[in-house]
């Protein structure tokens, strides 16, 4: 098991070295369906799995799969909402209304004649609520605006519509900050996924420290408790 993790992150070091810049973006909206792609290298039936990356965390395993024809087991946080299935050219992994805590670098990997090989990578960006938002509110200054244009109003409705369109001008103009600052954001997650993927290899490369007592302390100890009975 050991030298199946180490095999891992030796390959995926060297895939990232060479295809990072490979990698893509899915944008979705919060509560919709997406489901990612990774193609299917291998000519036989072999272990294949998915892995999740978000903000250079340990990467957590999805879910595996053996025959496209078999079922496929999840990891655990990950039994509801996620499908994992596949054929002879592709592997899919279907998300069912996704939320924010599904953002993260998706990749998948196969092991093919004792070595794990590491295929494309997916970052996939849940958007917020606020692009729908926007869309709504413009379509109501939209229909203020013609209101107020066709029709001669002169029981004072008119002071009323400018109210409410200064109002929509405010929410709109915050729309737009809060926009720029959300694009500004996705540009640098990103940049930031071949980073993550630099830290999934070096996660895989972590091993835990043996602490080992010094020969000459090994030796002393029987004595010690031979002299402390007589």
């Amino acid at each position: 098991m050991r030298s199946f993790t180490l095999i891992t992150a030796l390959l995926l070091y060297s895939w990232i070295s060479v295809s990072g810049s490979e990698s893509q973006t899915v944008e979705v909206q919060p509560g919709e369906e997406v489901t990612l792609l990774c193609s299917n290298i291998s000519k036989h039936a072999t272990q294949t799995e998915w892995f999740r990356v978000v903000q250079r965390t340990k990467p957590r395993c999805i879910s595996s799969l053996y025959r496209a024809d078999y079922n496929s087991s999840y990891c655990d946080g990950f039994q509801n909402g996620f499908e994992m299935s596949s054929n002879t050219s592709t592997v899919f992994l279907k998300i069912k209304r996704v939320d924010l805590s599904d953002s993260g670098l998706y990749f998948c990997g196969f092991y093919i004649n004792t070595h794990t090989v590491i295929t494309s990578a997916t970052y996939l960006n849940v958007q917020g609520k606020i692009i729908v938002m926007s869309n709504i509110f413009l379509e109501l200054f939209h229909k203020v605006l013609s209101q107020k244009y066709e029709n001669n109003d002169p029981d004072g409705t008119t002071n009323l519509m400018t109210v409410i369109l200064c109002g929509l001008t405010v929410f709109l103009t915050t729309v737009i900050i809060g926009l720029f600052v959300k694009i500004r954001k996705l540009k640098t997650g990103t940049n930031l996924a071949s980073d993550d993927l630099n830290y999934a290899a070096l996660s895989f490369l972590e091993k835990p420290k043996r602490v080992r007592k010094p020969a000459s302390e090994s030796v002393l100890e029987p004595n010690v408790v031979c002299a402390a009975t007589r």
